[in-house]
């Protein structure tokens, strides 16, 4: 699942490309996709694209009507979602329920450029809203700080008054929006906290040191992305992981073996020897957690 350093470069990649463009067309090949319908996608068309921005792991694409009206196409890639980009579009219309894995497509400038939504496997879950305010969105303005905003004694608060898990915490958006799987997996990893420990039982020196591999792990992420090709991010983020990933293989810190806690639809990887103690997490597939 993209999260906070892809969709980051995604925005930044697009915003180069697209602003001050004119959108074309918009082709609709999955209906599933379209979470609004008024506006709708024909209401993108003649509008030209003034921004992008991140929200959470929300891609916005800005645009302003001839009318002078804003309105905003909204994005989130989900777990097998991607934004693939492509200077010369097939002018060709997608065809509705066909086997592609294009969901939509966007047409703008001249020479064709533009880029389509995609989605691979069978769980559909890529989503695409078209709004005047990204607020007008539930899920969007129900979102906690964004982890790369949120400062340390918000940071704090948060942990303290939570009795769930790390692991839970980074990952849960309305808490703390645009950390994922896999960086919460190298976040607790650097900050050498078990990804069961209760956030709430952190003292000081701990809270420090996750808010600190936090916004190293996501900064660092994001400068090797942005200026990245978008079709190059999944191949960077899987080169800049730890353990997130790499079950099996040696810990890059200490050369304990990475080891996997596994749930029904996800896993997530951890360093006994660096997190633990040395204990071994179960797995729930196979028995009670250890905590």
């Amino acid at each position: 699942m993209p999260e906070l350093p892809e969709i980051t470069a995604i925005a930044d990649y697009v915003a180069e490309k697209a602003v001050g463009t004119q959108v074309r067309r918009v082709d609709v090949a999955a209906l599933s996709v379209l979470k609004t319908y008024a506006p709708g996608p024909h209401d993108l068309v003649g509008a030209t694209v003034t921004g992008t921005e991140r929200i959470g792991k929300y891609f916005v694409l800005w645009t302003r009507k001839p009318d002078g009206a804003r309105i905003a196409l909204v994005t989130h890639l989900s777990r097998a979602g991607w934004l693939r980009w492509s200077d010369k579009l097939s002018p060709t219309p997608l065809k509705p329920g066909g086997k592609s894995p294009i969901a939509l497509r966007v047409h703008v400038g001249p020479e064709g450029e533009g880029f389509d939504l995609t989605e691979a496997g069978t769980q559909k879950r890529l989503a695409v809203w078209i709004v005047g305010d990204p607020d007008e969105i539930e899920m969007v303005s129900t979102l906690g700080p964004d982890a790369l905003a949120v400062t340390r004694d918000e940071f704090a608060a948060i942990l303290a008054g939570s009795r769930a898990q790390l692991k839970t915490v980074l990952r849960d958006q309305r808490t703390l929006a645009g950390v994922g799987n896999a960086y919460s997996d190298e976040i607790l990893h650097a900050a050498k906290l078990s990804p069961f420990a209760t956030a709430k039982s952190l003292d000081a020196d701990q809270v420090d040191t996750l808010y600190a591999a936090m916004r190293a792990e996501l900064q660092d992420a994001v400068e090797r992305s942005v200026g990245q090709h978008v079709a190059t991010l999944k191949a960077e983020k899987r080169s800049g992981m730890k353990v997130h990933g790499r079950t099996g293989s040696p810990c890059p810190v200490c050369g304990d073996t990475v080891r996997e806690v596994s749930f029904h639809d996800r896993s997530f990887q951890y360093c006994a020897t660096c997190q633990t103690g040395g204990k071994v997490l179960a797995d729930r597939r196979m028995s009670k957690l250890l905590k």
